[in-house]
């Protein structure tokens, strides 16, 4: 049975985005796959008065149950009441694949859905970004497109290689596809190894540095869709504490290199007013749980090392909603 997403207390990112745009700041998209994540989200997102994007992929989709999943959404939005938190929240779809995904999502309670057909002749993309829009709009849900593809790996999104988003093609697509928001490629790239060594410079500290971001094709897309909302994906910072702690606790993670925060939050105050990140929650809770095994070998309780990595990833975004996206206090 279909359900609507006011039913579950949740809004669309109609308002939150455009409320973004006009105060200089981005709302922060989490990403989701498991209870202690999201009851960091909305405790960081609650604690700091941030508006929020819960972001599932299709794979966390997959992995965790369609039904499941709506009732994250809903017991999300009733914590976040219980608690006193009168922030927005949003269930949204990240890189959905298809119609056939994008429309169940609709009917299972989301508030928003991404259709990534960046993948696809420019046409083809149109035409089924377009199909997307019409059945959301219907069910007053926004929709996020692509223009542009980003490199890297990240559940089921893959590319070789950046091919960096057209400004010529950015008011046709906006104006033929009736989209709510655009994601554009200007350098980020998912995953934790965003960037090659060879393409990065070395700081006094011998951390590997990335190529900036191509803020000059940001500025042009500006012009093209002047007060049109725009997103980043792949624009995790891959901190590099959450590294050490994962590589002298056992693991292997030489070479991942993020986007610095200090151009994310040049990027907040330009029409990006939204702002995905999934990587760096990953890294956050996988190092708690390589550092407690490795301190405490005998530990077999989950709250003992999943406790942890939650209250680690909740300080994360609160530092992030405050420091890096502009967010908090905006509700």
């Amino acid at each position: 049975m279909a359900v609507n997403y006011k039913e579950l207390g949740l809004v669309n990112t109609r308002e939150m985005l455009q409320k973004a745009m006009a105060g200089g700041y981005a709302v922060p998209a989490y990403n989701f796959n498991n209870l202690e994540q999201i009851q960091a989200i909305i405790n960081g997102c609650g604690r700091t008065g941030s508006p929020v994007i819960l972001q599932v992929s299709k794979g966390a989709r997959e992995y965790a149950d369609p039904i499941l999943l709506r009732n994250l959404g809903k017991g999300a939005v009733e914590m976040a009441c219980s608690q006193g938190y009168k922030i927005p929240i949003a269930l949204h779809l990240d890189h959905g694949d298809s119609y056939e995904v994008c429309e169940a999502c609709i009917e299972n309670g989301f508030s928003s859905v991404m259709i990534d057909g960046s993948h696809h002749p420019y046409e083809e993309n149109v035409e089924l970004t377009r199909k997307v829009v019409n059945f959301a709009h219907h069910h007053d849900v926004t929709v996020e497109g692509e223009l542009g593809i980003l490199a890297g790996i990240e559940d089921d999104v893959s590319a070789a290689q950046s091919l960096y988003t057209r400004p010529d093609d950015v008011e046709d697509f906006v104006r033929r596809t009736g989209v709510d928001s655009l994601a554009i490629s200007i350098g980020t790239s998912h995953g934790a190894f965003k960037f090659k060594p060879e393409q990065c410079t070395k700081n006094e500290q011998g951390v590997f540095v990335p190529p900036p971001l191509r803020f000059d094709i940001l500025a042009e897309i500006e012009k093209r869709i002047p007060g049109f909302p725009i997103v980043l994906h792949g624009a995790s910072s891959v901190l590099q504490k959450y590294i050490d702690i994962i590589n002298s606790n056992g693991g292997k993670l030489e070479a991942a290199v993020g986007i610095p925060e200090g151009q994310l939050r040049q990027a907040a105050s330009s029409a990006v007013c939204k702002i995905n990140v999934d990587s760096d929650g990953r890294l956050v809770m996988t190092a708690m749980i390589r550092k407690i095994f490795s301190e405490n070998p005998k530990e077999f309780d989950p709250r003992k090392y999943l406790g942890p990595a939650r209250e680690e990833l909740m300080k994360m975004i609160m530092d992030k909603n405050r420091n890096v996206f502009g967010s908090a206090g905006r509700y």
